[in-house]
């Protein structure tokens, strides 16, 4: 009983690390824990090996230094969060229009771009709106 079970511990230790490094080369031996059953799909790297998307291209960060944070942000538009809650926003590389509004202060809107691996700190002036 005693050999098979120190046969039994020593074949698991010897599979173990085999699988583990099975796994990070994206070798499917089913569901992984974080990827789930995409993991060869995606492989060790389900952000790109540069820090960008999922297809790798790079992306751009965008952080708002205001202390008003709820005001809502609108990029192009669509409704993005609440400044509190987006505590960094990763964008495609490229121009857009930031617009934030918060009740009771004047709406702030920018065209920004957006570059590649680099991060831009908007500092938009939310001023208290003047009762009538």
């Amino acid at each position: 009983m005693k050999k098979l079970l120190l046969a039994c511990m020593t074949l698991a230790v010897l599979f173990v690390p085999a699988g583990a490094q099975a796994a990070r080369f994206g070798v499917f031996v089913g569901p992984t824990f974080g990827w789930g059953w995409y993991a060869p799909y995606w492989g060790p790297y389900p952000y790109g090996i540069y820090g960008g998307n999922y297809y790798g291209a790079p992306t751009g960060a965008v952080k708002f230094d205001t202390s008003v944070k709820n005001a809502e942000v609108y990029i192009n538009g669509a409704y993005a969060g609440t400044v509190g809650k987006l505590k960094t926003l990763h964008l495609q590389p490229g121009s857009y229009n930031i617009e934030l509004r918060a009740p009771g202060y004047l709406q702030y809107a920018e065209r920004i771009y957006v570059a590649p691996g680099k991060t831009l700190h908007v500092k938009p002036d939310l001023a208290l709106q003047t009762p009538r």
